[in-house]
């Protein structure tokens, strides 16, 4: 009853704007929050605190492309206290139409400015409401916490969600993926074609490299249309496979190798 009276009879005097995780990167100010606010049309300065609707004020300022979080406070001695978060991007997006924009965690878009610049992974692709970008965060997570797939990887490139590709930063190639599913998997077996296959076959061997398929690496030769194809499984503790099995017949058709065996009349043709 008392804090009812007090804001019946307390003016609003003051607008505070504390923006809450401020950073080296600041492009949301007080000044600018207070215009956000003054374009709405909500007036308060002069206002009785129990005229104010805080929570309007929320969802008004909630809807800037800038701001991630909102939270209003009435204070007792008639300031209005508006605590604002800058939207935290996870991606920057190139569509293929040109258009660029970050967008947060929760798939919210802030236009790609030139005042404005976010060192986060870059995601390239048509997206739709049906497969929005945020479709690949566990992808891109999975990246970010490996220290070493994260200098590996320069972008993404979706073609439709069975073929996502990525960039790396060796020179030559691109990796797809496929889909989202058993993503540890997949870049385990990348690791290991990397590994075992590539410095015997030289870097530049191969345009693209396919681990989308269980147990197998489909590597395209470049310039040829040629297809190796080494059937293995990272889990088990294998023998890996004879890199001279690993070649093309005369008729240009695909070799499976039996990471079993090292014997090369196991080598199986494959069309």
């Amino acid at each position: 009853m008392w804090a009812r009276a007090r804001e019946t009879n307390v003016l609003c005097r003051n607008i505070s704007v504390q923006i809450m995780n401020q950073d080296s990167t600041v492009f949301v100010t007080e000044e600018g929050v207070k215009a956000e606010l003054a374009q709405s049309g909500i007036k308060v300065i002069g206002k009785p605190l129990w005229q104010i609707n805080a929570a309007r004020i929320e969802e008004v300022l909630g809807k800037s492309e800038y701001l991630e979080n909102v939270e209003c406070v009435k204070a007792t001695d008639g300031e209005l206290i508006i605590r604002a978060s800058q939207l935290v991007p996870v991606m920057r997006v190139f569509e293929n139409d040109g258009t660029s924009y970050y967008v947060n965690a929760a798939g919210k878009r802030m236009n790609a400015t030139a005042i404005y610049h976010s060192d986060v992974p870059v995601v390239q692709g048509h997206f739709t409401k049906q497969y929005p970008p945020t479709r690949l965060l566990p992808l891109v997570k999975y990246v970010e916490k490996d220290s070493l797939l994260r200098t590996l990887v320069t972008m993404y490139s979706v073609r439709d969600s069975n073929n996502i590709f990525i960039v790396p930063s060796i020179y030559g190639h691109v990796v797809n993926m496929g889909g989202m599913k058993d993503i540890e998997n997949k870049f385990e077996k990348l690791k290991l074609f990397y590994r075992e296959v590539l410095p015997s076959k030289g870097w530049e061997t191969y345009d693209t490299i396919s681990v989308k398929w269980n147990h197998q690496v489909v590597a395209t030769r470049r310039k040829k249309a040629v297809q190796e194809t080494m059937v293995y499984d990272p889990e088990d503790d294998e023998v890996i496979p004879d890199l001279e099995t690993m070649g093309v017949d005369e008729n240009n058709a695909t070799l499976a190798i039996d990471p079993k065996s090292k014997n090369k009349n196991n080598t199986k043709k494959t069309q």
